[in-house]
């Protein structure tokens, strides 16, 4: 068997292959002998149908199966063997003769389209903005007060302050105010304001002190949300459209979060045995924290940033349309020929960062190695159990449920993409130029802010 491939034009070539009858005939006799051993012919024993007779009918069949498997498996060979850089799928080009099995030898040809070379021009000329984020005294004590307050400990409170939980007796009333004949009294009745979504009626219990009654409306603390409501008055959903009035709340009892003491408990709880001693250090160590979440957004923004100065200094590459279209249309069967230019319109952009990107990676021999998977896997298993207060859980358990996720192939190559990401963008960041800038929180934000309002004004 012979391939050969002619490139076409920088993006388009075409591979030929030629065929012949020593390349296929071994292959045609033994599929052939397994069809007797499995599919006897009557008045013969497996395995014992004479050659001709099998042949005779399913010779043709055979034989075009085997000359197609043989085809396709030497022409993707030939792709990966000569790391030919195809995209989309090798496409039969049409035959002027219809394929003749009575010939011995054949000869196919596919059109390939592959992808341009592209220069990055990623170096040291090209500038990328780096935009690093103060952390402010404000923002260190806006962290301090969020922290002991989910670290604190729920006690008895003498006003109801904001986050305050209410208990109490509470009772419906009648279009008079008084108690309503044969109405809902809830005798355990729990509340928490600053989940209502009626600000108005939230207000109604701010620093009131317990033994006071509150005259509030329960359905409108919840926009007569059926659910919300049969679970504040403990009644059956069915049944709570008909209770939309009033009802008062005597308060037996309030509950507010005591924010947490600066000890060494805390400290441990919060930053792990040892790490933080004292007042000082409490203080410059949520000021890493802050900092560290900030350099992801730093990062983020440069993500931004880089792709459109790299994409700004590559300009304009030139794709095999034709061949990608038709690939489109044969996966997708949603795209058709009448909506097939629009479809790849919307995903050229993609593409094109694509191989970009791959470019970069090749350039800066970016690999993803199996060491990263674990890496990402724990940190995002860390991740999920800081949201259930576990933010110092042992190492051992959190290797063990990262080893659950990367048995399950989506993520493996979910991992893998973020990875792989992570690193094209870090090779950008420590081979341009950085025009780095110091800006505060609102400045940052302004980046983005700016960016929404260009959108809009296009649309």
């Amino acid at each position: 068997m012979n391939v050969t491939y002619a490139p076409i034009d920088n993006v388009n070539g075409e591979i030929t292959v030629v065929i012949e009858e020593k390349d296929y005939t071994d292959k045609v006799e033994k599929q052939l002998k397994e069809i007797s051993k499995h599919r006897p012919e009557p008045g013969f024993r497996p395995g014992k149908t004479p050659m001709g007779l099998l042949r005779k009918k399913y010779g043709d069949a055979v034989k075009y199966d085997v000359i197609n498997k043989e085809v396709g498996d030497a022409v993707y060979d030939y792709i990966r063997n000569e790391n030919l850089h195809v995209l989309g799928n090798p496409m039969p080009v049409k035959m002027e003769e219809e394929f003749n099995l009575e010939n011995k030898d054949f000869t196919f040809r596919f059109k390939v389209g592959v992808a341009p070379e592209i220069d990055t021009h990623v170096n040291k000329d090209l500038h990328v903005p780096f935009y690093n984020i103060t952390v402010s005294d404000e923002m260190i004590g806006n962290e301090d007060e969020q922290l002991r307050k989910r670290f604190g400990k729920q006690v008895p409170g003498e006003a109801v302050e904001p986050n305050a939980l209410v208990k109490g007796v509470i009772t419906e009333l009648d279009e008079n105010g008084e108690s309503k004949a044969e109405g809902i009294v809830v005798e355990n009745g729990i509340l928490a304001p600053s989940y209502f979504k009626n600000k108005d009626q939230e207000a109604l219990f701010d620093g009131k002190k317990v033994g006071e009654t509150v005259v509030f409306n329960p359905a409108a603390t919840c926009d007569g949300n059926e659910a919300e409501l049969s679970s504040m008055l403990n009644i059956d959903k069915a049944d709570a459209a008909a209770h939309h009035g009033d009802f008062k709340m005597e308060i037996k009892e309030i509950i507010v979060v005591q924010p947490a003491e600066l000890n060494e408990e805390y400290f441990e709880n919060l930053f792990g045995k040892d790490k933080v001693h004292n007042e000082e250090e409490y203080r410059n160590a949520i000021k890493e924290m802050i900092a560290n979440a900030l350099g992801h957004d730093s990062f983020y923004r440069f993500t931004i940033d880089a792709k459109q100065g790299v994409l700004d200094a590559v300009g304009e590459i030139e794709l095999p349309e034709p061949v990608l279209k038709e690939y489109l249309m044969q996966r997708e069967e949603k795209i058709t020929p009448e909506n097939v230019d629009e479809a790849f319109a919307s995903m050229r952009p993609q593409l094109v960062w694509d191989l970009v990107a791959e470019a970069i990676a090749r350039q800066f021999e970016v690999k993803v190695e199996q060491s990263d998977l674990m890496s990402l896997a724990m940190a995002t298993v860390q991740q999920q159990l800081a949201q259930y207060g576990m933010a110092n859980a042992p190492k051992e358990m959190v290797e063990k449920y990262a080893q659950e996720i990367l048995k399950d192939e989506k993520n493996v190559q979910r991992l893998a993409q973020q990875s792989m990401d992570f690193k094209v963008f870090n090779a950008i960041k420590e081979n341009v130029s950085l025009d780095e800038k110091d800006v505060n929180v609102e400045e940052f934000r302004t980046l983005f802010a700016s960016e929404v309002g260009e959108e809009a004004g296009a649309e």
